[in-house]
């Protein structure tokens, strides 16, 4: 005669392997109570994949603006005519992707965080670290990742 599992340990099986399942998926938000600011951010570094990959052509960037590359993660913005700078585009608030590029700021939807296009700089919080510098390289009309 074999012992066959009853209701009862299948069902606190099942409820464990889905606790387990949810705590995997919920692991990446950070949710310390240190306000989710974290130092790791998904960013593209030299190497990885999405290493030099054209982002855009340098006309595709507005002068005192910037534009989102939302699949890299990145964030690239001209400040002065012919200065090009890079940054994460994951807030280091609560590691949204930020949503905007308007009146010199890099700015957060989530909770309204803005960023320094000249700099990455905390502009307006609650974020309270600066966005990561990104490395890209200018090769005559064209932005790349570096």
């Amino acid at each position: 005669m074999t012992n066959r599992p009853t209701r009862r340990t299948i069902l606190m099986a099942s409820g464990a392997t889905g606790a387990t399942a949810l705590v995997a998926a919920c692991g990446g938000s950070d949710d310390n109570g240190g306000g989710g600011d974290s130092a790791s951010t998904t960013t593209t570094a030299p190497g990885q994949d999405g290493a030099g990959d054209k982002l855009a052509d340098t006309a595709d960037i507005p002068v005192g603006g910037g534009t989102i590359f939302k699949d890299q993660k990145v964030v690239v913005t001209q400040p002065e005519e012919g200065q090009f700078k890079a940054f994460s585009a994951i807030c280091t608030h609560q590691q949204c992707l930020v949503g905007s590029v308007s009146d010199g700021t890099i700015n957060c939807p989530c909770h309204g965080s803005k960023f320094k296009i000249t700099d990455g700089a905390v502009a307006n919080p609650p974020a309270t670290r600066p966005l990561p510098a990104e490395n890209i390289v200018v090769d005559g009309n064209s932005i790349s990742l570096a």
